[in-house]
């Protein structure tokens, strides 16, 4: 092997190595080193232990190959075979193929992948129309074989890691939800023992607006209370799919209408403005789709206070859009991506409550509507919320 061979290996290696992630690495090998080896088609095969076969993770056709269709030309045959019998197996034309067309003149090598010293699956060239595979060749192919490997436990690796850091943040956020509930259980707890041991002192007489003033606060707390156990229970039902949602044709513009309507009962200064096209009727669960509107417009008030909140309803393309927009401070983009998670909440210093679990409890809910719920925001502009479902959904 000349200098300029080892130069070109060189360069190969390094830009793989600089590559964003293991199939664009994969390309440039193949790609770069069609020089020193021709191929038509390549293909790499992994063992799927669960279903008990090959999975093509990885296929592509850079020759004559192209428009070829026949499933030999990706090798999958011989994949089984250099896998079941774990070595190299070169396999050339077939006795029938006519010298004519050179599509059936099919020249394959297969050569098995290792990762950590266990068989992982196959790397397949494939080459119509000859010439014969030399030592060279199969050198070269053995190479780009250990290469794959190579590539293919560095993303064993990535998505080894990915699912930690998954399972630590979830580990995380539940720790931070224990720490968080226990805060939240313990406030109207407080409230409730304190003002009801106050009406029960005998050494002192309450007139009776502060005695009323009293029971209010303690009926507050405790519907605050069963608001805060009903969203556990909530989402632990959600989780497990054990919700029965009741289907019927819903005007969602009428939904929202009266659901701000009873919001304001509760706010009287509260600014809502609703923007709503009438909009055809959709197969929804009215209760559990007014608890996804009720959810959002009070997350619009406990984080945008004084804001005022835009509802929007629209319908195109058989599908209707409802926003519900506020004009706060926004939320940083960084923490966009994991809103809708169990137990997240936006770190931070806010004096907000909560438990986190409410707009899980949404996307689960949307999600059950055969919907989509994302979200948008602008830091000192402010937040919104999109709600798309289908207008003639199949439930």
């Amino acid at each position: 092997m000349n200098k300029d061979t080892l130069a070109q290996l060189d360069g190969v290696f390094r830009e793989m190595q600089s590559a964003e992630d293991w199939k664009n690495a994969l390309d440039i090998m193949f790609t770069s080193m069609r020089g020193l080896f021709v191929f038509d088609n390549v293909a790499v095969y992994t063992l799927d232990d669960q279903a008990n076969g090959l999975d093509v993770v990885y296929a592509r056709a850079l020759g004559r190959g192209k428009t070829a269709e026949a499933d030999a030309s990706w090798g999958e045959g011989i994949a089984s075979d250099v896998i079941q019998n774990e070595h190299m197996i070169i396999r050339g034309p077939l006795q029938d193929a006519s010298p004519n067309n050179r599509l059936s003149q099919i020249h394959m090598l297969g050569i098995p992948l290792y990762v950590a010293s266990k068989l992982h699956g196959a790397l397949l060239f494939v080459r119509f129309g000859g010439p014969e595979y030399l030592d060279l060749h199969i050198h070269v192919a053995s190479l780009q074989a250990v290469w794959a490997s190579s590539l293919l436990e560095r993303k064993q690796l990535q998505e080894a890691r990915a699912e930690l850091d998954s399972v630590q943040r979830q580990m995380r956020l539940q720790d931070d939800f224990v720490s968080t509930i226990s805060h939240e259980l313990r406030t109207p707890l407080g409230f409730i023992k304190g003002y009801s041991t106050s009406l029960l002192r005998q050494d002192t007489t309450w007139d009776e607006a502060t005695q009323r003033e009293f029971l209010t606060i303690i009926d507050e707390e405790a519907d605050r209370l069963a608001k805060l156990i009903e969203d556990m229970l909530e989402s632990a039902r959600l989780q497990s799919k054990t919700i029965q949602f009741k289907f019927s044709p819903v005007r969602l513009d009428a939904l929202v209408r009266d659901v701000a309507a009873r919001t304001k009962t509760h706010h009287h200064k509260l600014n809502i403005e609703l923007n709503m096209d009438v909009l055809p009727p959709v197969l929804a669960d009215g209760v559990r789709f007014s608890q996804v509107l009720e959810n959002l417009i009070g997350n619009a008030i406990k984080y945008a206070p004084e804001s005022r909140i835009v509802i929007q309803g629209t319908y195109s393309d058989n599908k209707v859009l409802i926003s519900v927009s506020d004009e706060g401070e926004g939320i940083p983009a960084e923490y966009i991506p994991f809103l809708f998670e169990r137990f997240y909440r936006v770190p931070g210093e806010r004096t907000v409550t909560g438990t986190g679990l409410g707009l899980y409890i949404c996307k689960q809910i949307v999600m059950a509507h055969h919907g989509n719920i994302w979200v948008e925001s602008v830091l000192d502009r402010g937040t919104t919320f999109f709600i798309e479902l289908p207008a003639n959904p199949t439930l």
